[in-house]
């Protein structure tokens, strides 16, 4: 099945327009998930917080996580060693790459970004290209501890969470007001860089995160799809998606830095 996969994906990339590059390791280690089921919570499995790497089932951000952590291999391919995968994966996925616990884990998008642009591991684009900025305004988990597991009965947690959330909230990013993003998106735009697609639902700071990808001209967006229940890469330009979408305002885009 997996072989099929790739055999379907490798006739995709022949309509894939690669803007400035023939090349991208970030977008190639992505599209290597096309078709891996979108499963939910898949790293609440455990009482105790500890690294989870479940490649058969994805959302949205732990695909990112695995194609960012594939990338960062110094060996591709059959050649990539699982121990280098693990220490990269933990290093994107926790704050300052050390598991110290449920809040240990960056679940706001604006904690994760921050703390892996602080790590060295990718690079905030919009901050050099787009002079528009968002005020963090999170508080959407302690306001909703029923829906995380390592909340619901943890007043501990949520104390943390709180604190993290104001710590988060005093601060602004850089975004691109998706009325500014045309179709055929940006110079500065490259395949494989990661896109947050921004949000105004209250408490909320990011609500979705893909790859960038261009097709016969247009920026699209791969990524794991809870509608379409698997990795795809999205049949509407990505200026189309955000403008179908009420509450996703912008988007914020980072690259790998390596």
């Amino acid at each position: 099945m997996r072989k099929i996969t790739l055999l379907l994906i490798a006739c995709a990339l022949s309509t894939i327009t690669f803007a400035q590059e023939s090349y991208n390791l970030m977008l190639s280690n992505a599209l290597k998930y096309v078709g891996t089921p979108y499963v939910a919570n898949t790293l609440e499995v455990t009482d105790e917080e500890e690294l989870i790497i479940n490649g058969d089932e994805l959302d949205c951000t732990t695909f990112v996580e695995f194609a960012l952590a594939m990338s960062l291999c110094p060996e591709q391919g059959d050649d990539m060693q699982e121990s280098d995968f693990a220490k990269n994966l933990q290093n994107i996925r926790y704050r300052n790459g050390k598991i110290e616990g449920y809040t240990s884990r960056l679940h706001y998008a604006s904690d994760w970004a921050k703390d892996n642009v602080r790590m060295g591991i990718i690079e905030d684009i919009t901050a050099t290209y787009s002079p528009t900025k968002k005020k963090v305004t999170v508080s959407y988990m302690s306001t909703h501890p029923e829906q995380y597991k390592h909340l619901r009965n943890s007043p501990g947690n949520v104390n943390k969470i709180v604190a993290i959330e104001r710590e988060l909230s005093s601060q602004s990013f850089f975004y691109l007001p998706k009325d500014q993003l045309p179709v055929e998106g940006l110079k500065w735009i490259k395949n494989g860089d990661i896109i947050m697609l921004t949000t105004d639902i209250p408490g909320l700071d990011v609500s979705h995160i893909g790859i960038a990808i261009y097709i016969k001209g247009n920026l699209h967006l791969l990524h794991a799809s809870s509608k379409e229940g698997k990795v795809v890469v999205d049949k509407l330009s990505l200026n189309r998606q955000l403008a179908r979408s009420k509450n996703q305002t912008g988007i914020r885009v980072f690259r790998l830095k390596k």
